[in-house]
């Protein structure tokens, strides 16, 4: 009922909504690239002895599983869309503090509370979040750090 009379309302009708979007695929490839480099050193010296057993993730479990491409894969596509994302969000010509301060916002306005909703219902350990979220927000910072750097 009530977009009925918006449409009918000849001052709603010319309200209109132009949005400028411009994507660096070349920024977004280097950021995907730079956040597998930090996941690597996040979930492998750093935390990842720590988050497998807060997962519960066996060696054997992993070792078993085969070769993880497909997984290596999916996460590369999804952090490419991710990259894209950021890209679109952080306004044209932007530097590196811009692109830094879009992607925090982004990263803890967002990210890491949704992060923090779904392991408050899952009953999940305050480590893992702190580890997955901490990495999120990280990742999240250099990905809009080296959007922002390619202005």
């Amino acid at each position: 009922m009530a977009c009925a009379r918006l449409l009918k309302n000849p001052i709603a009708r010319e309200v209109a909504l132009e949005v400028e979007i411009s994507i660096n695929l070349t920024a977004a490839i280097v950021a995907t690239v730079a956040s597998f480099i930090l996941g690597g050193l996040w979930y492998g010296p750093a935390f990842g002895q720590r988050w497998q057993a807060l997962v519960g993730l066996a060696d054997e479990e992993i070792a078993s599983s085969g070769p993880p491409l497909k997984i290596f894969t999916a996460a590369f596509v999804l952090t490419l869309v991710q990259a894209l994302m950021l890209s679109a969000i952080i306004p044209a010509d932007p530097n590196v503090t811009v692109g830094l301060v879009y992607a925090l916002v982004i990263g803890i306005g967002f990210v890491a509370t949704a992060f923090g909703v779904n392991y408050l219902f899952s009953r999940s350990p305050r480590a893992l979040f702190a580890i997955d979220a901490g990495f999120n927000v990280l990742q999240f910072a250099l990905m809009g750090a080296i959007i922002g750097a390619f202005g």
